[in-house]
């Protein structure tokens, strides 16, 4: 998987970190889960095809001595899940049988097994894992962690890590800051400040949250069924600070809040009373408008994108992407995340990190002048003279780009194409509202990449030429980049092939593939090194790679059946992107036969260049234990590699096709 989207690293967001020492009881009940249903054996012919393609190559048998092993969850794992979920290992010996906790578990001619199993209803579950074979037995107890509890049915209690806000926040003076946080049902909740002021918070009736990762990756409508709580009080406030004073809303972090300058929430139920702090520092912004410059490298490592992400709601998809040296009007900020107004009432999250105070003062719309388009072999550039670097996006239509500039207005007296090439067929500008401009651009083949900067005071949209396709050899000649997917992290399957390894040895064969069709190719790696994200994706852009392909296989979040919702898949994240994804995921269920999961448009960071086409793909789920041993054969690799080369060359040969070149 992506770096972004690791399973482990997924799971820690799947559903509030709500470890049983966060809730606050009256009377300490026993901690109660849904009661799990019976282990039911996933149908199958027999043990060894359970989950797998007749595609994919036959696994080996393996003789052994016995000896139980758990890849996952692994000794420091904490699981996010509820009634069910997955554990894998290998047990050695391929004739093996297994049992967990006295169910039956299947185990592979490679002595690989994976158990979709009840889980008990502690915080430190037990599971006792028992091998036989050949007269040979192997038993292990093993510990596993959860994270996530139900509340308990009887007495008072408070969760404690539902608390929203919480930690260090500043806030406009006129605006109302919501309140929220979880709670016995029927329960009275009073936020009492130190003045004597008490806040009183309502039930709300809401349907029971789905865990992302069910959201995700779980294709059974049945399990988004949630029933409707009002275990969730929300309450407002407004003018009013709370606890310590957070400091400086731009600069160093002030140190933790002291608990007892934090407020107090009072909850009453039926004698019992429960008061717990509420860690809020609450501070009033200042009168006069604060702007901010943003900037994603302050201490000037070189060693970033250069780019600001933009998001809807703290922590939240990312959705905008602001170059270096964009100035932004600051409207309020928590913990980490500032919030900036892009415009009139169009507000944006960003790392609080990347900001720094550029002026404090009467904040006025910038304002865009007469622009210039100037062609190039490759390219052509449209430069805009802007009055200050301000927060600009660019979003994609099937033939053109929009490109919108907030907090500004337009002074577009001409618009100048730079003689008579036809790529860019017209270029148009417009008021969209009062503080926003809008420029529209209509090309002459189907969007193949772009990307913006501001270059000394002026706006400069970079618009990339398609190359040009040979239609009877589509891949001859083209410049594509190959990411083997992790190292760092990355899954694990059960017999311990790490992702890295099987992501590169099935980059390895997609390349040695590509240049047999006439391509140049980019390897982002070629050894088990640990490379992060951001100079994998800067290679590739800045040699002008024409595609990018993230090569990846799966794994699930806790708490999703795997026998179910495994398959390939390919993700993407920008439209031009789309018909390449559906080319490659089609080859792939072609080549490997498993469950097509379809293409997914996702947060992914391989999968987000807008220099080029992009797709990140997940052709096979690591923890399935057949998928595992193809991913170990050269012939499984080869499968998949040929299908990661199949569908790029469909795709270059349609979008030949459909630019009528």
């Amino acid at each position: 998987m992506d770096l972004s989207t690791n399973r482990r690293v997924l799971s820690s967001l799947i559903t509030g970190a709500c470890v049983w020492s966060s809730y606050l009881h009256a009377s300490s009940p026993s901690v109660l889960l849904p009661v799990a249903p019976p282990l039911q054996e996933p149908e199958s012919k027999d043990r060894s095809g359970v989950g797998s393609s007749d595609r994919l190559p036959p696994m080996q048998r393996v003789h052994g001595s016995i000896r139980v092993r758990v890849t996952y969850p692994g000794p420091s794992d904490v699981v996010e899940a509820g009634d069910s979920s997955y554990l894998y290992g290998s047990v050695g010996e391929g004739s093996a049988h297994l049992s967990i906790n006295g169910q039956r578990v299947p185990v592979w001619p490679n002595g690989a097994w994976l158990a979709w199993i009840p889980f008990p209803r502690d915080s430190v579950m037990s599971f006792t894992l028992h091998a036989t074979a050949l007269g040979d037995s192997a038993t292990l107890v093993y510990r596993v962690r959860r994270a996530h509890f139900t509340p308990p049915h009887e007495g008072l209690w408070v969760d404690t890590a539902s608390f929203f806000p919480r930690g260090k926040v500043w806030w406009p003076a006129a605006e109302y800051l919501p309140l929220s946080v979880r709670a016995k049902e029927g329960a009275r909740l009073t936020l009492r400040l130190s003045d004597g002021t008490s806040i009183p918070l309502e039930a709300e009736p809401t349907r029971q949250e789905v865990p992302a990762g069910i959201r995700a990756f779980d294709r059974d409508p049945l399990n988004l069924v949630r029933p409707v709580l009002a275990d969730r009080y929300r309450g407002v406030i407004r003018g009013v600070g709370l606890g310590q004073h957070p400091g400086a809303i731009l600069g160093p972090d002030p140190v933790s809040l002291p608990d007892g300058l934090s407020p107090i929430l009072e909850a009453v139920l039926a004698g019992d009373t429960i008061h717990v702090r509420w860690p809020l520092g609450l501070a009033m912004m200042d009168t006069l408008p604060m702007m901010a410059a943003l900037d994603d490298d302050p201490s000037r490592t070189g060693e970033t994108d250069r780019i600001t992400v933009g998001r809807a709601l703290p922590a939240g998809t990312y959705h905008w992407f602001f170059p270096t040296g964009t100035q932004a009007v600051v409207r309020g900020r928590m913990n980490g995340d500032l919030r900036v107004e892009l415009a009139q009432n169009h507000l944006v999250w960003v790392a609080a990190s990347e900001a720094t105070v550029h002026s404090v003062g009467i904040m006025r719309p910038a304002v865009v002048g007469s622009a210039t388009l100037s062609p190039q072999s490759d390219r052509s550039l449209f430069r805009i003279p802007v009055s200050r670097p301000i927060p600009v996006q660019v979003e994609e239509t099937e033939h053109g780009l929009v490109l919108t500039l907030y907090g500004a207005v337009g002074d577009v007296n001409w618009i100048r194409y730079g003689g008579t090439d036809p790529f860019v067929r017209t270029i148009a500008w417009r008021q969209a509202q009062s503080d926003v401009v809008e420029f529209t651009f209509d090309l002459d083949a189907p969007v193949w990449g772009y990307r913006s900067r501001w270059d000394n005071g002026d706006l400069v949209l970079e618009i990339r030429r398609p190359p040009l396709i040979d239609g009877q050899h589509p891949l001859r000649g083209r410049l594509i980049a190959i990411d083997p997917g992790h190292p760092p992290i990355g899954a694990t399957g059960p017999t311990g092939l790490s992702e890295a390894e099987a992501n590169l040895g099935v980059a390895t064969i997609v390349r040695d593939l590509l240049r047999a069709a006439g391509a140049r190719v980019i390897m982002t790696r070629s050894t088990d090194r640990p490379i992060e994200l951001w100079p994998r994706i800067r290679m590739a852009d800045s040699l002008d790679a024409e595609i990018l392909v993230s090569i990846h296989n799966n794994a699930l979040p806790d708490g999703v059946n795997p026998f179910t919702n495994n398959g390939s898949s390919v993700f993407y994240n920008h439209p031009k992107s789309l018909p390449l994804a559906r080319f490659v995921q089609r080859q792939l269920i072609r080549r490997l036969g498993l469950r097509d999961l379809g293409v997914t448009r996702g947060d992914l960071a391989m999968a987000r260049p807008t220099w080029m086409p992009a797709i990140l793909t997940e052709g096979l789920y690591l923890i399935m234990p057949d998928q595992e041993a193809a991913l170990r054969a050269e012939g499984g690799r080869r499968l998949y590699a040929e299908a990661v080369v199949d569908g790029l060359r469909e795709y270059l040969a349609d979008f030949q096709h459909r630019a009528g070149r």
